[in-house]
């Protein structure tokens, strides 16, 4: 397998995040971050044949799930992560939470008059806000920097869930996964 630049890749991307969310939403709710290598689905079939009966040979991008992440900080799991050239991008899925922004203002300004919280605190003060939204946010990165990112906002009750997506939804997220192709 190569790591060889492929214009279609860019393109296939967002198919990609697409598929990465479906299959982490179909798991449900409350499940821990999660890894994908994404890779050349024919170089894939060209290595596994096997394959070809659960794969669409169609698709230029497969995802490929990885072993679970450790407990804990992911920017720090990430860190540790160096993709091998047969692995043309990779995604993360994870749980969060989303707040409205007037809430948002408000926990950092709360933040700024305690001096600073730190992400624990933030974490549970986010958590227990009335105007809360769960949601699973998807961020995917190909070696050549191309990003993109999808976010399912979980329904209120009897609600269906809300999808959002965006090339920049996850900044940093998107930078993280991207530090696991630098040498």
């Amino acid at each position: 397998m190569t790591s060889d630049p492929d214009p279609r890749l860019a393109t296939a991307l967002p198919d990609a995040v697409r598929d990465v969310e479906q299959f982490v939403s179909s798991a449900g709710w409350d499940q821990p971050p999660q890894l994908f290598a994404l890779v050349r689905t024919s170089e894939l079939l060209a290595a596994e044949p096997g394959m070809s009966e659960r794969l669409d040979a169609s698709a230029p991008l497969t995802p490929v799930a990885q072993e679970p992440l450790p407990q804990g900080d992911l920017d720090a799991a990430l860190a540790t992560i160096m993709w091998p050239p047969a692995v043309a991008g990779c995604a993360a899925a994870l749980q969060i939470v989303v707040l409205p922004p007037d809430a948002e203002s408000a926990l950092a300004a709360k933040s700024e008059q305690a001096g600073s919280l730190d992400s624990a605190m933030i974490k549970r003060l986010a958590a227990e806000h009335p105007m809360r939204r769960e949601a699973w946010l998807v961020a995917a990165v190909l070696r050549d920097g191309s990003g993109a990112c999808v976010l399912r906002l979980r329904g209120d009750t009897g609600a269906a869930d809300e999808l959002v997506e965006h090339p920049d939804l996850a900044p940093n997220l998107l930078d993280a996964l991207r530090a696991t192709f630098e040498p």
